[in-house]
This record gives C-alpha cells, sequence and structure tokens, in this order.
C-alpha cells in the first residue's frame, strides 16, 4: 500500500495516548498495511499507529518470517508475570540508539483482531517484551522513559548528535 512518513522523537504526538479503534472497516485494514509497509521499510519489527501520526491504538509486529505479520487492534495486558528480563531496544521514531531495557518475563494480553474478533495471547521473550514495548507507546510512553535519567540522557544527546550530522 503506502510508506508512511515516521513521527521522529521528540515529536510530542508520542506522548498522547491512543484513542481505541470503534469501526473495523476496510480504512483499518489499510492502516494495519500502511503500518506493515512502513515498518519493513524502516526497518523495524514493530510499530503502532501512533509511529505514523494516527492516535488509535493499532500496532503491527512482524517477528520472524515463518510467522509472518501480526496486527493487534486495542491490545492491553491482562497479566504479567513477576520475573524480569533484561532486552535490547530500539525505536523506529528515534532509529539509531538503542538500550537495555528491564521487562515482564512472560505477558498475557487481550486484543482483536481487524474484524473485530476478541483474543488473548500469552507470550514470552522478544514477543512478550515488543507487546509491553508497544503497547506502552499506545498508552504515550517512548520507550526511553524505561530507562534511568543518566542513561534516557546520554541517549537523546547520541541521537541529536546523529541527528545533526545526517
Amino acid at each position: 500500500m503506502t510508506i508512511r512518513p515516521i513521527v521522529r522523537y521528540p515529536d510530542r504526538r508520542l506522548a498522547l495516548p491512543a484513542r481505541p479503534v470503534t469501526v473495523f472497516d476496510d480504512a483499518l485494514r489499510e492502516l494495519a498495511q500502511d503500518l506493515l509497509d512502513t515498518m519493513r521499510a524502516a526497518p523495524g519489527i514493530g510499530i503502532t499507529a501512533p509511529h505514523i501520526g494516527v492516535p488509535l491504538r493499532v500496532v503491527v509486529l512482524e517477528l520472524d518470517a515463518k510467522d509472518g505479520p501480526q496486527t493487534y487492534v486495542n491490545p492491553e495486558i491482562t497479566w504479567a508475570s513477576s520475573e524480569m528480563i533484561m532486552h535490547r531496544e530500539g525505536s523506529v521514531s528515534m532509529p539509531g540508539v538503542n538500550d537495555e531495557v528491564q521487562r515482564h518475563a512472560l505477558v498475557r494480553i487481550s486484543y482483536s483482531d481487524l474484524d473485530g474478533n476478541m483474543h488473548t495471547e500469552e507470550s514470552d521473550g522478544l514477543r512478550a517484551v515488543c507487546h509491553q514495548h508497544e503497547i506502552d507507546q499506545l498508552d504515550g510512553v517512548f520507550w526511553i522513559q524505561r530507562l534511568s535519567r543518566l542513561k534516557r540522557e546520554r541517549l537523546i544527546k547520541k541521537f541529536e548528535k546523529m541527528s545533526r550530522n545526517s
């Protein structure tokens, strides 16, 4: 379909909570396809509608070619393990920088598919990290907010320097 421009950090729209999807129609399917195309072009493994300036609760993940892309509409974490893991994260809205973020090792989410059918999914490892990362974004929590102040400030300075030099 269409590769859309990605909203770049520190754009204020990345800090706004996204609205729930209430209409499941062809426009939603087109948005999901645009998200997939934009994510692949970035490149990335996960993207939300707010990353392209659309304030709706839609996530697309594509963690490997075998499973293909998955679209999550109105995802919510319904349970998280007490066990935590560290995982290196980044964002299509802040390319070229990443850092270790602590996340729950296991999560259960509820979500709708593109037809409005409800599902639940339990995940661990990279998929659990991605669910938490993208749902944070839908809630207006950019991933660097999960870092210590010192790490966050260093990362922002590095990103600003890279942005000036590109």
